[in-house]
């Protein structure tokens, strides 16, 4: 498949837009889904044809974006009867989501699991059965050959239940990163890479393999900022056309994540988790990865992208529906 080889290929037929349109063509059964969802929202075009935020001439009505990112959302949640049911300590977890963008979970993978699939990675590495992207540091949907990290990680049932509650639909498990390294990515949301209408219905986790320390290129986060306005293609000089995606448009995009943390005065907040602490993410959140500045430092985590239901999924920086597995 097309999706397998660009995972590694950074040359020319990344920017084809008709290089997209064949992987879409070739991978039909995943994208039927879409034909109720387009005809639900208004759009009148080919489900294997290209995809970007202003396909949409009329975003979506208050009341359709997820419950937590409503004006009454405050409201919402006192009414909310399973609220109430979780732990007071969960609970002031859920409001700090609605707050600030983020939560922690201390804890929360016990060490045994967290060192299998530690030694699951570098096996499967040694094997040749897994590689890191052209990135090389990030190596895509481990879940797909690693039960363990499906089962445990991935899919963890009390993971699932709180994604859901927190978009307030049933979330769909989309994408896994695993890291040996840490990613040194400049500040970003996820929103551009992995999108939705209406806008919002992602959700992330980021679970620490190891503990983490400032010289190993910690995760950073700048809490408050996912109530911001979603940033898209048009808010920058992407370069696209309607048949090439713009020469350096994710170089481009941080450009202008730096101005929007600069202009909102945004404060940077260093995480260092302890071995199996999870952080879960709004879609609109900016973080990123720091500098590595101890050298030869590890960094393994593993990053879990949510999809939520009943949603048209996207990826607005190469203007592609998502190849969803069901």
């Amino acid at each position: 498949m097309l999706q397998r080889l660009f995972q590694k290929y950074t040359g020319f037929l990344r920017s084809l837009k008709a290089s997209y349109v064949i992987n879409n063509l070739l991978n039909a059964g995943r994208l039927q889904h879409n034909k109720p969802l387009y005809k639900k929202y208004g759009l009148r075009k080919s489900i294997f044809g290209p995809l970007g935020s202003t396909d949409f001439s009329k975003h979506q009505h208050a009341e359709e974006i997820p419950w937590l990112d409503r004006q009454n959302r405050l409201e919402l949640l006192a009414q909310n009867t399973e609220f109430q049911s979780f732990e007071p300590t969960v609970q002031e977890k859920i409001r700090q989501f609605e707050r600030d963008g983020f939560l922690v979970l201390e804890g929360f993978f016990p060490e045994n699991d967290t060192d299998a699939l530690n030694n699951e990675v570098e096996e499967l590495l040694s094997q040749g059965k897994a590689g890191y992207n052209f990135t090389g540091r990030k190596i895509f949907n481990l879940w797909e050959i690693s039960s363990l990290a499906d089962q445990r990680f991935f899919r963890n049932p009390a993971l699932l239940h709180l994604l859901t509650f927190l978009l307030g639909k049933k979330v769909v498990p989309f994408q896994s990163l695993n890291f040996t390294l840490g990613s040194e990515q400049r500040a970003h949301s996820d929103s551009i890479h992995m999108t939705t209408e209406p806008q919002g219905y992602l959700i992330a986790t980021w679970s620490a393999l190891e503990d983490v320390d400032e010289g190993c290129g910690p995760l950073v986060y700048y809490p408050g900022s996912h109530r911001l306005p979603f940033v898209s293609t048009e808010d920058y000089p992407s370069g696209n056309t309607t048949f090439l995606l713009g020469h350096d448009s994710n170089r481009r995009y941080e450009d202008k994540i730096n101005v929007v943390i600069a202009e909102n005065q945004l404060e940077k907040k260093i995480f260092l988790p302890k071995r199996g602490d999870v952080l879960i993410w709004h879609a609109n959140l900016i973080h990123g990865g720091s500098p590595i500045t101890r050298p030869e430092a590890t960094r393994r985590s593993m990053v879990c992208h949510y999809f939520a239901e009943d949603v048209i999924c996207y990826h607005e920086m190469s203007q592609r529906p998502a190849l969803i597995s069901t």
